[in-house]
This record gives C-alpha cells, sequence and structure tokens, in this order.
C-alpha cells in the first residue's frame, strides 16, 4: 500500500483509535479507584485492629498489675499467718509445760502397794553401769527433714556403734531387702534407689525395731508365735548368730505401731530390748542385751503404759517413751524409766517433739551424734537433741 493511501485511511482511523484510548482509560481510572478503596479499607481496618490491640495490651497490663497486687497480699496474709501459727506453738508448748498431762499409769492401791514391794526387793538389782554417762534429753535442739522416701513406715539408721557413714534402709514392716547409700548426701539427693546397694536378708524382718551396731545389723524375725533376734554381719553378708527371745505370749510392745514387738535400741551402755508381754500386757519391759552372745543379762518390768506410745529409745540406760499428745500433730516423751536409779520419772524433762505428718514408726538414737533417725509417714526426719547431766535436770 502506498503512503498515499495511508494519508487516505488516517482520518478514518482516527475516532476508533480515540474511542479505544477513551475506554482504556476509563478501565485504569476504575481499576485506580478500586484499588484506592481497598488500600482505604485496609487502613481503616489496620487502625481499628491496632486501637483493639492496644486497648487489650491496657487491660492486660491492669489484671497483671492488679494479679500482682494480690499475690503481694496473699504472701503477706501467709507470713502473717505462719508467723502467728509459730506464735500460738510456742504458746501451746508454754502451757503443755506448766500444765502436764496426767500419768497413764491407773492408780491402784493393791497394785500401788506390790509394786513398792517388788522395787525395795530388786533394790540390789539395780544395773551397773558400765560408762560414766550421766546426761538426759532436756529438749529437742533442732528438726531437720530431708526427703520422703519409700512406704509410711519404716526405719532408717547409721551404725551406733561404729564410724561408717552409710545410710541403711528398712523400707516397711515386712521385707528382706535393706537399701545401704554410702553417705548422707547420696541418700539425700537421689529420690530412686539405683545409687543404693541391696542387702538381701536371709529372713524377712518383722516391723522397725531393727538396729546396726559395730559392723551388725540385729534384726527381728517371726517365726510361728515366737520372735528370733537375728545378728548378721554386714561386712561378709552372713547370719552370725540368732536367738529366741526368752519371753512368752508376746504383744506389740507400742500401741500405735502394732507390727513392732521387740524394739532393739542402743545407747552409751550398749543394746537394749524393749518389749512387751501378756503377763502385764499395759505396761512396756526393758532387758540388756550382749551384742556378742544375745544373751538377756538383765530385764525390768518398767511403769511405762503401751498405750498411745508411737516408739521409744534409750539414752544413758534410761528408757524414753514417746507418745502421742493431746494435738493430732504433736509427740512427747511421757514416759522415762532410769535402770540404775539416778533419774527420777518426776524429775525428767518434758521433752516435746516438733508437729510432724503422722505418727512416728520408729526413732533411732545414735549415742554417738546425740541425734534420732525417725520415720513419720514416710518422711525421713532427724531431731537434734540438747543433753544435761541427770543431776542438773
Amino acid at each position: 500500500m502506498g503512503p498515499w493511501r495511508c494519508l487516505l485511511l488516517l482520518p478514518l482511523l482516527a475516532p476508533a483509535l480515540r474511542s479505544q484510548q477513551q475506554q482504556f482509560m476509563e478501565y485504569v481510572e476504575r481499576r485506580l479507584t478500586l484499588l484506592e478503596e481497598r488500600i482505604s479499607q485496609w487502613h481503616d481496618q489496620s487502625s481499628r485492629y491496632s486501637t483493639e490491640l492496644r486497648d487489650f495490651k491496657n487491660q492486660v497490663l491492669g489484671m497483671l498489675e492488679a494479679a500482682e497486687k494480690e499475690r503481694e497480699a496473699m504472701r503477706a496474709e501467709a507470713e502473717s499467718a505462719a508467723v502467728r501459727v509459730d506464735r500460738l506453738e510456742r504458746e501451746v508448748d508454754y502451757l503443755e509445760t506448766q500444765n502436764p498431762a496426767p500419768p497413764c499409769v491407773e492408780v491402784d492401791e493393791t497394785l500401788m502397794d506390790k509394786q513398792v514391794a517388788t522395787a525395795k526387793q530388786r533394790k540390789n538389782e539395780k544395773y551397773t553401769k558400765l560408762t560414766d554417762c550421766s546426761d538426759t534429753i532436756a529438749s529437742v535442739r533442732a528438726m531437720k527433714i530431708l526427703k520422703r522416701f519409700g512406704s509410711a513406715s519404716g526405719l532408717w539408721t547409721k551404725d551406733a556403734a561404729g564410724s561408717s557413714e552409710k545410710i541403711y534402709v528398712f523400707d516397711g514392716t515386712a521385707n528382706d531387702t535393706v537399701y545401704v547409700f554410702p553417705r548422707m548426701r547420696e541418700f539425700t539427693l537421689f529420690s530412686a534407689t539405683r545409687k543404693a546397694a541391696r542387702i538381701k536378708l536371709p529372713y524377712p524382718w518383722v516391723g522397725t525395731g531393727h538396729l546396726v551396731y559395730d559392723g551388725h545389723l540385729y534384726y527381728i524375725r517371726q517365726q510361728g508365735l515366737s520372735f528370733q533376734v537375728i545378728k548378721f554381719n554386714l561386712a561378709n553378708k552372713t547370719v552370725v548368730d540368732s536367738s529366741v527371745f526368752p519371753a512368752e505370749e508376746q504383744i506389740p510392745v507400742f500401741g500405735l505401731s502394732p507390727s513392732t514387738y521387740i524394739e532393739v535400741s542402743a545407747d552409751e551402755e550398749g543394746l537394749w530390748a524393749i518389749y512387751a508381754t501378756k503377763e502385764d500386757e499395759k505396761n512396756m519391759c526393758l532387758a540388756k542385751l550382749d551384742p556378742a552372745s544375745l544373751d538377756i543379762e538383765q530385764m525390768w518390768d518398767t511403769p511405762c503404759p503401751r498405750e498411745n506410745a508411737e516408739g521409744a529409745f534409750v539414752v544413758c540406760g534410761a528408757l524414753h517413751v514417746v507418745y502421742n499428745t493431746r494435738l493430732p500433730s504433736r509427740a512427747r516423751v511421757q514416759c522415762v524409766f532410769d535402770v540404775s536409779g539416778t533419774l527420777a520419772p518426776e524429775d525428767a524433762s518434758l521433752v516435746y517433739f516438733p508437729k510432724r505428718y503422722g505418727s512416728h514408726s520408729s526413732l533411732k538414737y545414735s549415742p554417738r551424734e546425740r541425734q534420732i533417725y525417725a520415720w513419720d509417714d514416710g518422711y525421713q526426719i532427724i531431731y537434734r537433741m540438747e543433753m544435761k547431766k541427770k543431776l542438773e535436770v
């Protein structure tokens, strides 16, 4: 097509081109308008969301401030309540000290005459002490709760005579496996028994009256209606000796620990056995044991009742029996029987134990450390004792 023909067609095509250009511009304007509307809508929504978020943040900050004030108020109330409870416990201790509970021994004139006659008859049978120990417990100086391990009843202790730092744990009232921890640290830090050595005994034990003394374990075995004291060597894991306890028709020695028939205890004088029989089912009996042969060296009928007793131990030849008090969370030494006659029962200190979780299933006195290893509803507790001379009580 020649140039002159293009020039002829331009006037005809110009209106069509202008129309298309106008439509394109209108389309672009509509799209821009729609985009502007969307941008404006997004801006409005963003502003609304920002406002709502700011309001929510302020609301949360206000709630947090209110919660912090409430927490501080509750903490202050808890501290105030703890102070009041501690003051109340001190006042209760003071009141109970000023008004001691009446003795649990029933007053019977015939029985009293019989006891007086027996006491006169046995004056020459008083115990001849082996040491110069003349101390008695004045008070519980401190209480330390180490952990919670095992079942509600059991016992834990160190060697009462040796220098070993090993911890021996008897879980339950009927078992045959003793856990041994190398030191107090391992027993305290680890909740599981994987760090403990295990000693499997040839016979299962019964009760919580067992003892570790001078490298040997003295534990109680029940065989029918009789009870044996088993002497077990901890070094070579063998039974050294055993002896049937020479008491007929034995009954649980503590009213609150029905599984314990014999409590083997150690003090500065050696080994003792605390037990009870049907012959005098109201009170406890005490026997001096020969640790080498398990022979009974001497026996006493004590005035200490079994009723409401939860444990006992011997200190410097004096039996100390722990009973429940009127308050369900407290216990105290209410009966003391000194085999040498040096300490009269009425002259003994009134010893209170701090509040506890349940009932003591075992109380093991360590003459070397002058403290008690207690098992209280699965909690292992150490009571540090304050001592006095018997003549100063």
